[in-house]
């Protein structure tokens, strides 16, 4: 899709925000507090706004999962790791909540991913006079004057239909990941009772069979969303048949000893940085069991006791099947088929399931669709430092209208960029130089003012005699 004349004419008016953010999930919240953080700093004023496609600010929910617990600790919120004592961290959170002493009696550094979630939603309440709800941001191309790409347009559509058009000196893009649906079940994901699990617990009240129904439940993938998934299907259907379907041998660990969680240090981004590709690439390597792919050892060691139990009982309900490769899944008198190969001993076989949830993570591919009017190659250009993407035609010189990533950096800035981890010093850090950058487009435009009064001088000068 391109911009056509008659989209630059939408509504929008002239009015040119310094700071335009797609996506008003974690990364740009914690932006949107550094700017006004760094606003009121500098005493420089910042016009920004945030455009998210979700109706109300919500993390993750449906994921949101009885016993679910963060993975990281609360120190690593949207602040405390730039500025322990601000207003916006998770401990004041509790202290307005009137929790505080009772978290700390908890002895945890690990609160529930619901709690997490209504921090969130506090900090995001703070900035509800800057973010537009139920509006998904189409495309993003821009608009040049001089000779230079002073503004971005930015075309949503808000929940009634409606096109917009906004300008913007700068867009942060903060969008996060899309479902990943596997190809074996793009012919069968519009039925609702196939679906990923980041709608889990949106469907199973429509879908899931009740409490005492008897039925054969599928989970697909072998990372922390399945297991969780799988021990909550446990206690919401304990008369239906699971299975636990992964294409490897088992459920791996996740790796979250101290030396290793060094790497999603903030200050080990500028080491990564500064490695070069081949290198980068061997560390993504190594350190994939950090992130993806991965389960908090606590829910191996109760998913492992599932299994053992049954063989006591000498029932098998549950089944934990390793090695599987899934062809084509259709549906038939029902139920649906997933036809389905063992690695390992080359025999096929197909099941019949009531209830499908696919477990198989997310794919990053909103950079690629957001930006195709810019026509860069989104795949082979690398970030700045700053998290500043280079747009064709311009070089590193900040001034010019330009586009910052979140989340979109992996390859670049490490296994941190996707994660809660590096909020705090990131917003900072892209914050600044953001404000650099407006303060380059300001000086632009006054020497530009400036000579076009001085070329008007000069004419004036020349002409005066004839007037006389």
């Amino acid at each position: 899709m391109k911009f056509d004349r008659g989209d630059r004419q939408m509504s929008g008016g002239d009015k040119v925000y310094d700071v335009l953010g797609v996506g008003f999930g974690p990364s740009n919240l914690a932006l949107a507090i550094a700017l006004e953080e760094t606003s009121r700093e500098r005493r420089v004023p910042c016009e920004f706004r945030f455009l998210e496609k979700q109706p109300d600010f919500t993390w993750h929910g449906g994921m949101l999962l009885r016993d679910a617990r963060m993975q990281v600790s609360f120190i690593k919120d949207l602040v405390s790791l730039r500025d322990p004592t601000s207003q916006m961290s998770f401990l004041n959170y509790l202290k307005e909540a009137g929790r505080l002493i009772d978290f700390i009696n908890t002895h945890s550094f690990f609160p529930s991913r619901l709690e997490f979630n209504g921090y969130l939603r506090w900090a995001a309440s703070k900035f509800d006079r800057v973010c537009s709800y139920g509006e998904e941001v189409l495309e993003i191309d821009r608009e040049r004057a001089n000779g230079a790409a002073e503004h971005l347009l930015v075309k949503s559509r808000d929940g009634q239909g409606n096109d917009r058009l906004y300008r913007a000196r700068n867009v942060v893009l903060g969008a996060g990941g899309s479902p990943a649906i596997p190809e074996a079940f793009q012919g069968v994901i519009g039925d609702p009772r196939v679906f990923h699990s980041s709608e889990y617990l949106y469907r199973i009240a429509e879908t899931m069979p009740a409490a005492g129904a008897v039925g054969r439940l599928a989970v697909v993938g072998g990372g922390q969303s399945a297991a969780e998934i799988f021990l909550d299907l446990l206690g919401r259907c304990p008369n239906a048949e699971i299975d636990l379907i992964v294409r490897g041998h088992a459920l791996r660990p996740a790796d979250n000893s101290p030396f290793v969680n060094e790497i999603f240090n903030p200050e080990f981004t500028d080491f990564f940085y500064g490695q070069d590709a081949e290198a980068r690439s061997a560390m993504l390597r190594d350190y994939r069991l950090t992130n993806y792919g991965a389960v908090d050892l606590e829910l191996i060691q109760r998913i492992y006791d599932v299994f053992y139990q049954q063989r006591v009982a000498g029932r098998e309900r549950y089944r934990f099947l390793r090695f599987r490769k899934i062809q084509r899944v259709s549906l038939s008198d029902g139920r649906f088929e997933i036809p389905m190969t063992d690695a390992s001993s080359g025999r096929s076989e197909t099941r019949a399931y009531d209830h499908v949830i696919l477990a198989t993570g997310y794919r990053s591919d909103a950079l690629e669709r957001l930006l195709e009017p810019l026509e860069v190659d989104a795949r082979a250009c690398r970030a700045s430092r700053d998290y500043r993407f280079p747009l064709a035609g311009q070089g590193e010189a900040q001034g010019e209208a330009a586009v910052y990533l979140q989340g979109c950096c992996e390859a670049s800035h490490g296994l941190n960029d996707t994660l809660l981890s590096v909020l705090a010093v990131r917003s900072k850090e892209i914050a600044e130089s953001l404000f650099a950058g407006l303060l380059q487009s300001e000086l632009k435009r006054a020497r530009r003012s400036s000579k076009t009064v001085s070329k008007v001088s000069r004419q004036e000068a020349c002409d005066a005699p004839l007037r006389g």
